[in-house]
């Protein structure tokens, strides 16, 4: 299926003072697009546990050029690799007008109740396994 790609919005209040979205802002921007997949799309197509307990284990993040407001919003696609029974990673590559950034979330699926990792369900790597790409480049041209 490729990637998959989300538009989030950029917010007055993502700005810092040197006129850019600063880090822990980007961070939560990703973090929006990867809720739009792991929820929103999961819960469209029937799965509902995802949004029941997902963790980050580790995120990087690659910085192209600067992020300003006046871009208005950001798109992001996202695709899935190193799908393994109790983990997998997220590559992303950011656009406003060109590519800005490119990042990786190492992801935990998690039980709430428990307080402790699980392993994916056999419906949730079904999910996952339809967003692998050999990698979401860093197309560091427009999107």
């Amino acid at each position: 299926m490729g990637a998959f790609v989300a538009e989030v919005a950029l917010r007055w209040s993502d700005m810092d003072a040197f006129g850019h979205v600063n880090h822990a802002r980007t961070i939560t921007l990703l973090e929006e697009a990867r809720a739009e997949l792991l929820f929103t799309e999961a819960e469209r197509r029937g799965l509902l546990g995802m949004a029941e307990g997902m963790v980050v284990a580790r995120v990087v993040i690659d910085y192209h050029s600067p992020l300003v407001y006046r871009s208005k919003s950001l798109r992001v696609k996202m695709s899935v690799r190193d799908l393994k029974a109790a983990s997998f990673v997220i590559d992303y590559t950011a656009y406003a007008q060109e590519a800005v950034a490119t990042a990786e979330t190492l992801m935990v699926p998690y039980d709430l109740r428990a307080g402790r990792p699980r392993r994916l369900t056999a419906e949730e790597r079904e999910f996952l396994s339809a967003w692998q790409a050999d990698t979401v480049q860093p197309e560091l041209d427009r999107a």
